[in-house]
């Protein structure tokens, strides 16, 4: 393997020095037998290197050295037989690490074998929301998958033992801090999120497969500004890993030229470097995999995992998988989803908020088939568990996988202590009961929290129901509800009351929730709820449907449209500049959102323009 480094020195005055001022040196950075040296070529010519310090000789390789803690970036080009890896990383220790030549070896692999397949299905998506705008796709249940869904017989492989006790499942970003916590917090599972939780800086996705390769080996501490010492309890939550959905790119990551896939990287990385010692720890490679919109998805995932198990040995059905399903396209394909991740999966999750995002993206320029006429959701915080298509989405997700003897995992409640508020606390911590209460009962296998704080008292109204069991897996089926198109499609009220509230909410919180991912930070306790990406998809989402749709006024008459929605926004913005003077990504933020708010055509994801901004 041949690498090729480009050294980008830091200028004096913070700026990175122009490719035309760059030195450009090539050195081979796999282990040679001792005393024998790597034939590379380079640049046309054949030569032979052992190392940095032979290619560049003993001087300069002293310069390159101290060049390291001052480069602004490394441009890395891996040259093999068959074509070309190009990535940027910044020169750290966990890097080299992280992306050893082994492991880039195996990411190419996944990266040829995937990508084309990767390509079919993003245009497949775009094919069928474009057929859904022209109302020339209804959704409903497929009639080619009948069979699957009118099978009563076949069932989910059986699942490890670490993974028939989920009643409490906490999910955060994998910063260092947040890792050791989340494992220490009492909780059944914890889901690392490098997924919509986390900024995806390229330091973020890197640190961040350190610190859970780190955590697996039992290697981990953290200590803080303030000195106090994080480590690892003898006892620690089931470890589950989040990757990036399919849409999603690594854009400093390049093979054939092309980007590697998020979903890929993030994945391959992981798997790579920790599936071997999980197994020899007893454990195993336990996913969740977000935002799929059809079962040939999910095809491809069981096929990845297919690969990927073979190239390293591991023995198949080892891979364990829980779907989110948080697109309304995918609530239609519950059976089929499970089908084709029959032998690695591990379930399905209820992914609230993003299923909220995902019905006014789906329906953006034509209404669902249930209602005559335009369509507009009211404000955000009046779309609870409770009203008709939500508590539907809930009930056909557990029937369909108790059926199938798979975990139905429930959604997140968004709030957090409030420590200076007694009661505002008691406010929220009665709110979170509840919301776990209706989970437990309804036959959920557990739930998800966002903070430690939270675990005792979700476990506690798991336990009140399932007892001493594990799961309700096995709990009789609600024979009496049968999953139906128009049930999942109730948005009822067809009249939404939409306030001013609710759309400075949506405006604020947009706006925070981006300068805050824009600075690095993807998880954000925002008025006393913990905030990902599915907040600002659903802020921007719902501002957008009530500016396009004739049903967006405003509960005093007044229609919401781009002119309110400035003015809103100034004032807004003068707001968060007060009361925080020290961010400094307000304005981007706000301009990024409010253009994706009012521009005339729906961005699929919020995150594809804001990655391009790193």
């Amino acid at each position: 393997m041949l690498i090729k480094i480009i050294l980008r020195p830091l200028h004096p005055q913070g700026g990175s020095l122009t490719r035309s001022t760059t030195s450009s040196r090539c050195f081979s950075n796999s282990a040679p037998a001792q005393n024998s040296n790597k034939n590379l070529t380079i640049f046309g010519k054949s030569k032979s290197f052992l190392s940095p310090r032979a290619v560049l000789g003993a001087s300069s390789y002293q310069v390159f050295k101290k060049q390291r803690s001052t480069m602004a970036q490394i441009d890395l080009a891996v040259n093999t037989q068959s074509g070309c890896l190009e990535f940027v990383i910044p020169p750290d220790s966990s890097t080299k690490e992280i992306l050893s030549n082994d492991a880039l070896v195996f990411l190419k692999k996944l990266h040829r074998n995937f990508e084309p397949r990767r390509k079919e299905i993003l245009e497949a998506r775009v094919r069928r929301q474009q057929a859904i705008n022209e109302g020339k796709d209804v959704l409903d249940f497929l009639p080619s998958t009948k069979f699957i869904r009118d099978d009563p017989t076949w069932h989910i492989s059986p699942l490890p033992p670490q993974l028939h006790r989920r009643r409490v499942e906490i999910t955060g970003p994998v910063d260092r801090k947040m890792v050791i916590n989340a494992l220490n917090s009492g909780a059944d599972c914890y889901m690392a999120d490098f997924e919509d939780s986390t900024a995806p800086t390229w330091q973020n996705q890197i640190a961040g497969q350190a610190n859970l390769k780190d955590a697996i080996r039992r290697r981990i501490d953290f200590t803080a500004p303030n000195g106090k010492e994080y480590k690892l309890e003898d006892e620690v939550a089931t470890l589950l890993v989040r990757p990036r959905g399919w849409h999603l790119d690594e854009k400093h990551l390049l093979i054939d030229g092309e980007r590697l896939s998020g979903s890929i990287f993030d994945f391959g990385l992981y798997f790579f470097h920790n599936a071997q010692e999980l197994l020899a720890r007893g454990m195993g490679p336990y996913f969740y995999l977000p935002k799929l919109q059809s079962h040939l998805e999910a095809r491809l995932w069981n096929d990845v995992f297919v690969f990927a198990q073979d190239e390293l040995g591991i023995p198949q059905g080892t891979i364990k998988a829980t779907v989110l399903i948080e697109t309304i396209m995918a609530a239609f394909e519950m059976d089929e989803i499970l089908y084709e991740l029959k032998n690695h999966s591990s379930g399905l999750n209820a992914g609230r908020w993003d299923y909220i995002f995902s019905c006014i993206k789906t329906f953006q320029k034509k209404s669902p088939q249930t209602i005559n006429g335009p369509f507009a959701f009211p404000d955000r915080s009046q779309i609870t568990m409770n009203v008709p298509f939500m508590r539907a989405y809930c009930l056909s997700l557990v029937q369909t996988c108790h059926r199938r003897h798979a975990p139905a995992i429930g959604g997140m409640s968004a709030l957090i202590p409030i420590k200076d508020d007694s009661a505002a606390n008691e406010k929220a911590m009665s709110a979170i009961r509840d919301d776990k209460i209706r989970d437990a009962k309804d036959g959920f296998d557990g739930g998800w929290v966002a903070h430690p704080g939270l675990v005792n008292l979700a476990m506690a109204e798991f336990v009140k129901v399932l007892g001493d069991n594990s799961n309700q897996i096995k709990k009789p089926l609600l024979l009496d509800y049968v999953p139906k198109a128009e049930n999942i499609l109730n948005f009822q009220p067809t009249e939404p009351k939409i306030t001013e509230t609710g759309l400075r909410s949506n405006v604020r919180v947009g706006i925070q929730y981006l300068a805050s991912w824009l600075a690095g930070v993807g998880c954000v306790p925002i008025n006393n709820l913990m905030e990902d990406a599915a907040t600002a998809e659903i802020s921007r989402s719902q501002i957008w449907q009530w500016i396009h749709s004739s049903k967006g006024v405003l509960d005093d008459g007044r229609k919401v449209n781009d002119a309110l929605v400035d003015a809103i926004t100034a004032d807004e913005l003068t707001k968060l500049k007060k009361n925080f003077p020290n961010v400094k990504t307000f304005d981007k933020a706000a301009d990024i959102f409010i253009r994706l708010s009012k521009s005339p055509n729906f961005e699929e994801f919020l995150t594809l323009p804001l990655y391009e901004t790193f």
